[in-house]
């Protein structure tokens, strides 16, 4: 049985300690409360509880100073800190001085001891070793087969010059993979440039892309290169290639039949040896039927593709992901790598991620630093990411079924329909009478189906409901 966490309350106010006292009366929590921090420093030094909770304002030493004290000791002991004045000014002090946590007065209960139950949980885990992952310095990491496929490809190419077209929705890490191709190609030790379309107005695309003469247009105060003179004998990155409007899609294309360009205000031709990778988040077909794409550029860029998939179809690799992104964000504010508890991890792995590898990362920045210990519970992500499953199994069906097939297939069953939708069918019939209050017809009509359909699915799915 585990041993019960020592928690100690120091505050000068008695009823705020009489209420702490009975609300950490719990069997797995050992409460001691005491008035003024000076009468138990030494103590708190030599042997220190698992969790302190302190007031700020006390009489002697405050709790500021207390919290400074006793960290210096013991930097892994988290602190909370209350007080009733709730200003910016204390909860800033407060994290600044290393608080696991802040409580501002007055308080609820239930609140108060989930936070003390949520430290106890960090300072269990306080003397797990922690170790940054290997390969920091990996370029992409993938494990799952989606992404093998995309490390195949990138070796295939390793010493081609040949023009890709990189698929992907938005966040995936379609630069990454540029950058990946760029670096084992011939062209690795020339420039790497990356431009955005969707990220420059319409009016500068071409001057971004092909430079300008001096005196080209209103501010053109010098002679100009653009990004494909600033990649000559290396790589161009042409991110969200669907963007490019009409116009400069016709100058690419000349470009990259002549592999020569104007300058905007320019007269003299400028010869430039280049390799394009483009990518989009868009469906370029349907751009070119829709005639916002030109068809013939299109085929230029298209001769080899390589696919990302999203995040949610490569959830093997959200662990490792995680592990490396927390590594790189500790690394980039200079402090401690967290680590995300088993709970976590796997609440993690089961969510949507919209926006795919980089909402990924962005989280991964965001506990770096928000979390309050160094290990990070399930109730230290995101509030939009910690309710439920509501981005896997109950925010989209499809990828909880996606993902049943998957195990059910590998598992080696056969005949998957005959077992998938006398369920699929069952679970809505049941859902669609629970909200008619178990009126058939109101409930077949709720399902698109006739009155007689919906019988003869019950007496076949649910007897024990067609008599009723």
């Amino acid at each position: 049985m585990t041993e019960a966490a020592r928690v100690m309350v120091v505050d000068d106010d008695r009823a705020i300690r009489w209420v702490l006292e009975r609300a950490l009366a719990q069997p797995d929590l050992a409460v001691e409360c005491v008035e003024r921090a000076d009468r138990v420093l030494e103590r708190l030094l030599e042997d220190p509880p698992d969790v302190l909770v302190t007031d700020i304002r006390m009489p002697g030493i405050d709790g500021l100073d207390l919290m400074a004290r006793v960290r210096e000791a013991h930097p892994e002991l988290p602190v909370i800190v209350m007080t009733a004045h709730s200003d910016l000014d204390s909860a800033v002090a407060s994290y600044q001085g290393g608080a696991f946590e802040y409580l501002p007065k007055p308080f609820d209960v239930d609140e108060a001891l989930a936070l003390v139950r949520r430290a106890v949980a960090h300072a269990r885990e306080r003397q797990r070793p922690v170790h940054a992952p290997d390969g920091l310095d990996t370029e992409i990491i993938g494990e799952a087969p989606a992404m093998q496929e995309v490390f195949r490809a990138i070796g295939r190419l390793a010493q081609s010059h040949i023009t890709v077209l990189i698929n992907g929705e938005s966040g995936t890490g379609k630069e990454r993979v540029a950058q990946a191709l760029h670096q084992h190609s011939p062209r690795a030790g020339k420039p790497f440039i990356a431009l955005n379309m969707a990220a420059i107005p319409r009016d500068l695309i071409e001057s971004e892309l092909f430079g300008h003469e001096k005196g080209a247009f209103t501010g053109a105060t010098a002679q100009r290169q653009g990004r494909f003179e600033q990649a000559d004998g290396g790589t161009l990155f042409l991110d969200e290639i669907g963007d490019m409007p009409a116009e400069t899609q016709t100058r690419l294309l000349r470009v990259l039949a002549d592999g020569e360009f104007y300058r905007v205000g320019g007269h003299t031709p400028v010869k430039v040896d280049v390799r394009i990778i483009a990518a989009t988040h868009q469906d370029l077909e349907h751009l070119v039927d829709e005639g916002r794409f030109r068809e013939d550029l299109f085929h230029r860029l298209n001769v080899i593709r390589v696919h990302l998939p999203r995040l949610a179809d490569r959830r093997e690799d959200i662990p490792r992901l995680a592990r490396h992104f927390l590594a790189e964000a500790a690394k980039e504010l200079s402090t401690d790598v967290k680590v995300l508890t088993p709970e976590a991890e796997a609440h993690l792995t089961r969510l949507a991620w919209p926006g795919n590898v980089r909402q990924l990362e962005n989280t991964c920045r965001w506990l770096t630093v928000m979390a309050s210990g160094r290990e990070v519970l399930v109730e230290d992500l995101p509030p939009e990411l910690r309710e439920g499953d509501e981005g896997g199994a109950a925010g989209d069906w499809r990828l909880a079924f996606r993902d049943w097939a998957d195990r059910a297939l590998a598992a080696g069953h056969t005949h998957l329909l005959e077992e998938a939708v006398p369920d699929f069918e069952r679970i809505l019939i049941e859902t669609a009478l629970k909200h008619t209050g178990g009126r058939k017809g109101e409930a077949a009509e709720l399902l698109g189906w006739g009155r007689n359909t919906l019988t003869r699915k019950l007496k076949t799915l649910l007897p024990e409901m067609a008599e009723d």
